[in-house]
């Protein structure tokens, strides 16, 4: 028990340290409560949004904004505040689930490719070269495109395009890692190459595949915008920002408003997650300590 207690000391004295140096950062800190408001009005969004998102009222098309619709009407009658509200809904969710993909499939893509070496290791990156080689967005739209428009299609494309810069990284860490004395310590007394991995490698790459899972999340909300203004992500009559941006450029001229706020939403949170990333980048930069 008391060498377990040594040990957690020096653990949570890091962790202070990474709180403390984040907590400094106040863009980092301020792109943090964004996000987390953003969170929480796509959470309770049936609670916050004054309309259905798709309900149609033919009498108030593109009303401008006013005491009864706040943000005003789209070309339909529905109230843009409402379906700016559940539209963070498919942002998020698109942000999330496409970076937990692309997690899932080039970390231990990258992890093996780097542990494992030698030839194993010249083919895996060669691959990795040769999907890298193709613009991410390019290549996000050849595949939400192929597998058919909607936004679980746009999510599982945009997790497979970013997939490679996350097995570029957990290759390049794992090189690094791999030759600690830890884990040359662990394979002499033969445990096996899985425990190796999950225990010992990959607790010690982790922190920089947080960041970039991060500004990642940022990347995949723009790739979402983009494919729903394309007409890829999500489908009408759902909200999405980027659908809703593909509506408003018909009605620049008309109703300016219907492109503005969906501009500005997906321009903040984007922007947040950014200063958010480069925070809890510079916390957890040992160069820092």
């Amino acid at each position: 028990m008391a060498v377990t207690g040594t040990l957690q000391v020096p653990e949570r004295r890091q962790r202070s340290r990474v709180l403390r140096r984040f907590f400094r950062n106040r863009p980092a800190v301020i792109g943090g409560v964004v996000i987390l408001i953003t969170v929480l009005v796509a959470i309770f969004a049936p609670l916050l949004a004054p309309y259905d998102p798709t309900a149609t009222d033919w009498g108030k098309v593109r009303q401008a904004p006013s005491a009864e619709h706040w943000l005003g009407t789209d070309d339909l009658g529905r109230d843009s505040l409402s379906r700016l509200i559940y539209g963070a809904r498919a942002s998020l969710m698109a942000g999330v689930v496409s970076v937990l993909i692309a997690v899932g499939i080039g970390v231990p893509f990258g992890m093996i490719s780097g542990y494992v070496g030698g030839w194993l290791d010249a083919v895996m990156m060669r691959i990795t070269d040769a999907v890298l080689a193709i613009p991410f967005l390019i290549l996000a739209i050849a595949l939400a495109a192929f597998l058919g428009p909607s936004l679980t299609n746009a999510m599982i494309a945009i997790g497979l395009s970013a997939s490679p810069v996350f097995a570029r990284l957990a290759r390049g860490q794992t090189l690094v890692v791999r030759l600690e004395d830890y884990v040359q310590a662990a394979r002499s007394i033969g445990a096996p190459h899985v425990i190796i991995l999950l225990r010992h490698i990959f607790p010690n790459i982790l922190p920089p595949i947080l960041v970039q899972a991060t500004l990642t999340i940022a990347i995949a909300i723009i790739a979402e915008a983009s494919l729903s203004f394309l007409g890829l992500g999500q489908q009408p009559p759902l909200p999405s920002w980027g659908g809703m941006l593909n509506t408003a450029r018909s009605f620049l001229y008309q109703a300016p408003e219907m492109a503005i706020w969906p501009g500005i939403a997906i321009f903040v949170t984007v922007l947040a997650f950014n200063v958010f990333g480069d925070g809890l980048h510079d916390a957890l930069d040992p160069k820092d300590e």
